[in-house]
C-alpha cells in the first residue's frame, strides 16, 4: 500500500497550510500531496469562506518542498482552456524538478460556475468537453506542433515549449466514479485513477468500478496494471476509523490511499496519521 495526503486550500491560511506540507515532506511514507480546484469554498455552508486557488497554491508548495510529488485533485476542465492547462503543467513540472501529478476531471460545481459566468453544460456536454480537453493536452505535451478541430477546442499549428521534464508527460490522474464516461477515459488516457470514496458503501462501489476499469482496458488492449488506483479517505472520524478504511481497501487490492488531513490543520496530525499508516505499509 502506498500513501498520499490532501489539503483542500480552503478554511485555512497559507501560514497554516505550509507547515503541513513541509512536515510531510520529511516523512518518506507520503509520496505525494494534493490540493483541489475550486474558486469558492465547498461543503462549508458558506461560499464566502476563504478559498485559495489550487494551482497557484500547489506551485508554491512544490517550491517549498524537496521530495513530495504534488497535484490538484482534480482540475476542472471547464475552468481553463486545455492548451493553457498544458502549458501550466509543463512549466510546473520543470520548476518542480519533475514532481507534478496532472489531475484532471470534467468539473461539477454548478453554483461556482454560475457565480463566475462559466457554462458548465449538461452532463453530456461536460464530458464531451473533457474528452476533447484530454486529447488537446496529450497532443501539446507530446507533439512539436499540434492541430485539433473539435466542437469545444481548436488548435492551429500550436506549440507548447518547453516540454515537461517527465516524458512523455506528467502522470495523468483522472478522478471520478462514472462508469459510462469517466472510467473509459481513465483507460484511454490516465496513469492514475482516483476513486472519490464518498459514496454510501465506498468499498463495494470501488470493487465494482475497479472491475469496470479492467473491462475497459481489455477493450482497448491496455494492461490495467499500468494504472495506479487510489481512494480518498478522511481522518476526521478518528484514527481508528482511518485504520479500518485503509485495511479494507488493502483487502480489495487498492494501490494508494490519499488521506484528507483533518481541520484545523495541525502538524501533530501529520505525525499521528503517519503512525497509523506505518503499521499498514
Amino acid at each position: 500500500m502506498r500513501f498520499a495526503f490532501s489539503t483542500a486550500p480552503q478554511m485555512c491560511t497559507w501560514e497554516e497550510l505550509l507547515p503541513i506540507w513541509t512536515a510531510a515532506d520529511e516523512v518518506e511514507l507520503f509520496e505525494s500531496g494534493w490540493t483541489f480546484d475550486h474558486f469558492e469554498a465547498i461543503f462549508t455552508g458558506n461560499r464566502a469562506d476563504p478559498c485559495m486557488e489550487g494551482w497557484i497554491t500547489l506551485t508554491a508548495l512544490l517550491a517549498a518542498t524537496r521530495r513530495l510529488r504534488g497535484g490538484v485533485l482534480v482540475t476542472g476542465m471547464v475552468y481553463r482552456h486545455p492548451a493553457v492547462l498544458a502549458n501550466m503543467a509543463a512549466t510546473l513540472d520543470l520548476t518542480s524538478a519533475g514532481r507534478l501529478e496532472l489531475g484532471v476531471g470534467a468539473a461539477w460545481n454548478l453554483d461556482e460556475c454560475d457565480a463566475y459566468g462559466i457554462e458548465l453544460g449538461t452532463m453530456t456536454e461536460r464530458f464531451d468537453r473533457f474528452a476533447e480537453g484530454l486529447e488537446v493536452i496529450r497532443l501539446l505535451l507530446t507533439q512539436e506542433r499540434s492541430d485539433f478541430d473539435g466542437r469545444y477546442f481548436q488548435l492551429q499549428g500550436a506549440y507548447c515549449n518547453p516540454k515537461p521534464l517527465q516524458q512523455p508527460y506528467p502522470p495523468i490522474t483522472i478522478g471520478g466514479r462514472g462508469e459510462k464516461r469517466t472510467i473509459p477515459l481513465v483507460a484511454k488516457y490516465a496513469q492514475h485513477w482516483n476513486f472519490p470514496g464518498n459514496s454510501d458503501d465506498p468499498f463495494a462501489e470501488y470493487q465494482r468500478l475497479a472491475a469496470v476499469l479492467d473491462e475497459e482496458c481489455a477493450l482497448i488492449g491496455r494492461d490495467p496494471s499500468g494504472i495506479v488506483r487510489s481512494a480518498n479517505v478522511w481522518s476526521r472520524d478518528g484514527l481508528d476509523a482511518l485504520a479500518r478504511s485503509v485495511d479494507r481497501y488493502a483487502e480489495l487490492g487498492l494501490d494508494m490511499v490519499i488521506v484528507s488531513m483533518p481541520r484545523p490543520l495541525r502538524v501533530d496530525d501529520v505525525y499521528a496519521i503517519t503512525k497509523v499508516l506505518e503499521a499498514r505499509r
